[in-house]
């Protein structure tokens, strides 16, 4: 009786997993207001706004975060006495050529005076855009910037998709990956 009982519990654990694995992989019923998004668009639907800001370019003249949508953006917080900063620069020129069209990178400069500043950028021969975080800004707060380099990847809409602190060969491969295919 115990072995007839025990089979007839068995048999019905093992018919319930089998119709549970049929329901997981019958496909859902199709509507019309069923949408697809693929792991970019979804992680885009939670990711937070990026704060909007503006600070002087390298001329003096006022540069707003917001200009630059309808593109990704790397924002950089950098400063040239940060040794990881400086020796992620090589890598950060190939990428910006490798997908020059598909992102623009931001360098926000903090903690230089800014004539130091300035001839960082000459002398390392920084092709993207630069602004300047003096002291007054709240731009790094409003980041949460708590080391450097730090580099958040924006979407075309605006929104932060991705943050990196400290000069991560990961970084790399997540545009890689991001941009592959477009």
């Amino acid at each position: 009786m115990k072995k007839t009982l025990l089979s007839i519990m068995l048999a019905t654990v093992l018919c319930a997993c089998a119709n549970s694995n049929k329901q997981q992989t019958s496909e859902p019923s199709a509507t019309p207001e069923a949408t697809v998004q693929t792991k970019e668009e979804a992680a885009q639907t939670d990711a937070e706004e990026a704060p909007d800001f503006t600070l002087n370019d390298i001329n003096g003249k006022p540069l707003t975060l917001s200009s630059l949508r309808g593109k990704y953006v790397i924002i950089d917080f950098w400063g040239s006495w940060c040794v990881w900063c400086i020796k992620g620069m090589p890598k950060m020129k190939k990428y910006y050529q490798k997908y020059q069209g598909k992102l623009e990178i931001l360098g926000i400069d903090c903690n230089d005076p800014e004539e130091k500043w300035k001839a960082a950028i000459k002398e390392l021969e920084l092709p993207w855009l630069h602004v300047y975080c003096d002291e007054s800004s709240n731009v790094l707060e409003q980041y949460s910037v708590q080391g450097f380099p730090t580099k958040l990847v924006i979407s075309p809409e605006g929104k932060i998709i991705n943050t990196v602190i400290g000069e991560d060969p990961a970084f790399y491969t997540y545009l890689d990956q991001l941009f592959q295919g477009k």
